[in-house]
């Protein structure tokens, strides 16, 4: 990792000076250490293409909805920043961001591109209306060296591991493509939702695809073992992990001819609102079950209602900025897969929210009984300075430090996976330092806890 030439080298930090000396001395301890991202979405094609980027707008904008979503909120179309892969003139959607800086101001995404601009690119002025061609152009001759090519970047990041997300489906034949090719190691994410939930678009064609592709019977049973055959062709590729987003955390524990006719009834299109909720808890008990037996780390991330505009999921798709946090119930809803699976040996389930009411009432609660569960660092709308400071302070007194996933960037932004970990890195340096000064520890077992945090952690975790 490296710093931003123009940033304060104290940022993040407690102001006290007392503490701002001993979390200096904390973030310096790991400032530089390898980064473990067993979680995101960066296109696995482009490191194995390794092909320049375009253009800094389809780099640092248009897939990055944190940055596409309050632009829009401010009247900005989103089709006017490429969202969706909607055609537009690069050099104007950079003007529109930098016609609207001051909107990022205090957000975690304005630090984020603050950090990519002077820390990946040598940017040294503010974004702005009247600088944003000068910082456009220096941006776009910055992409054309061979240095800032995808994989150069993985390695000047200090990437140890990196997982993506991949349709079950996927031959993974990207991954064969970069098997060996790169310093650190990047290993594809089992992500089965769409063939898991009936109310996913096309829910219906998947399951006759992944049965197809299987040679698996049109059977609950069939269905069952034709996503074991997928999770083991993801584990002969290198995969830790099988990532599950549900708005419900919802199981329930059905046997076997209840869950045959199920099947089928949801599989014609037949099911009620009740029976489809039904089939999802089920198939989140079965995920749970599968883990087990071939050993993926079970990672949740729920809470979130997909696509709240009907009309711009029409327009431009998934992932376009309009996701929103609900409240989440975790201590009933997992009660049925807890008492099947909690207890086994070496099963993993890692619990995110965008609750933080879960933190201190439901998952620092299971995670200090349950050996399997781990609590998920701060997720999408938390992953921020003052919401990283929050998630320690709900969850250290119940669970301590160790039941922690290590930090998660969760993130389709290259660029930002540096300025990520960066800033974990500097607010838990800044929570320990408080309780090193509060007389709660002592420095030296602070500094063992954040290089416990940074790395081992996270590969305890996810197994790698």
């Amino acid at each position: 990792m490296f710093a931003p030439r123009r940033r304060d080298p104290d940022r993040l930090l407690p102001a006290d000076p007392r503490a701002r000396g001993i979390a200096r001395a904390l973030y310096g301890a790991v400032a530089d250490a390898p980064i473990i991202s067993p979680h995101g979405h960066v296109p696995v094609d482009w490191l194995a293409d390794d092909a320049p980027f375009s253009d800094p707008t389809s780099l640092l904008v248009s897939h990055d909805h944190y940055v596409t979503r309050l632009l829009h909120a401010a009247g900005v179309d989103l089709a006017a920043l490429g969202v969706g892969g909607a055609e537009v003139e690069p050099r104007a959607a950079w003007r529109r961001l930098a016609e609207n800086w001051s909107l990022f101001a205090g957000t975690a995404s304005g630090y984020w591109l603050d950090e990519e601009l002077a820390g990946v690119f040598g940017i040294d002025e503010e974004l702005s209306a009247a600088t944003a061609d000068r910082i456009y152009d220096a941006i776009a001759r910055r992409i054309a060296e061979p240095d800032f090519r995808p994989r150069a970047l993985f390695e000047r990041f200090g990437i140890e591991f990196l997982a993506t997300t991949d349709d079950p489906l996927d031959d993974l034949a990207w991954h064969d493509e970069i098997a060996g090719r790169l310093p650190g190691r990047v290993a594809p994410t089992f992500r089965p939702d769409a063939y898991l939930d009936p109310d996913a678009r096309g829910f219906a064609e998947r399951v006759e695809r992944l049965l197809a592709a299987t040679a698996s019977p049109a059977t609950f049973r069939g269905y069952l073992s034709a996503l074991e055959q997928r999770r083991a062709h993801f584990i002969a590729h290198g995969a830790v992990s099988a990532d599950h987003g549900v708005e419900d955390p919802y199981t329930v524990d059905l046997d076997e001819g209840d869950a045959e006719r199920l099947f089928q009834t949801v599989r014609n299109g037949r099911a009620s609102a009740s029976e489809r909720r039904a089939f999802r808890g089920h198939m989140l008990l079965q995920m749970a079950r599968m883990s087990v037996d071939d050993g993926l780390v079970m990672t949740l991330h729920a809470g979130v209602l997909r696509n709240h505009s009907t009309a711009t999921f029409d327009s431009h798709g998934p992932d376009s900025g309009h996701d929103i946090p609900v409240p989440t119930d975790y201590v009933r809803n997992l009660r049925p897969l807890l008492e099947r699976f909690g207890l086994a040996k070496d099963f993993h389930l890692v619990l995110f929210t965008v609750d933080e009411t879960a933190y201190s009432r439901e998952i620092a609660p299971l995670a200090g009984f349950y050996p399997s569960v781990f609590i998920g660092a701060p997720w999408w709308f938390l992953d921020a300075p003052d919401a990283v400071g929050r998630f320690r302070s709900a969850v250290t007194e119940t669970a301590g430090f160790s039941r922690g996933s290590g930090f998660i960037d969760d993130t389709r932004a290259f660029l930002s996976i540096p300025a990520r970990h960066d800033m974990a890195r500097r607010s838990d340096a800044a929570f320990l330092a408080r309780y090193v000064v509060e007389g709660r520890m002592t420095e030296s077992v602070a500094e063992r806890i954040i290089r416990d945090i940074v790395g081992p952690q996270p590969k305890r975790v996810f197994k790698l």
